[in-house]
């Protein structure tokens, strides 16, 4: 994991991708080693682009560390629910 949430994006959809793909890059720029994607739910696979656009695109030295996977307990108007988690963590 990177040194603090900091180092982290949070993807959702309710911004362009390209948004996502630029606080990346930000973070990279300030001379922050590794950056984590985090993603739940449908925003997973947004998540994956951002990380496959920022690496083809425009960090060609930036290499996937990890890929982490699991089921989150959030809490709705409903009650609880699982949803999927995923976490890409980037690295220079």
């Amino acid at each position: 994991m990177p040194e603090s949430d900091e180092n982290t994006v949070f993807v959702g959809n309710s911004k362009p991708t390209m948004n996502y793909v630029l606080a990346v890059i930000t973070q990279f720029n300030k001379g922050t080693k590794e950056v984590s994607i985090k993603a739940r739910g449908r925003a997973i696979s947004r998540a994956v682009d951002v990380a496959e656009i920022t690496r083809e695109r425009f960090l060609s030295d930036v290499k996937v560390k990890s890929i982490e996977i699991g089921t989150e307990t959030i809490e709705n108007d409903r009650g609880q629910s699982n949803v999927s988690a995923m976490t890409i963590t980037l690295t220079k």
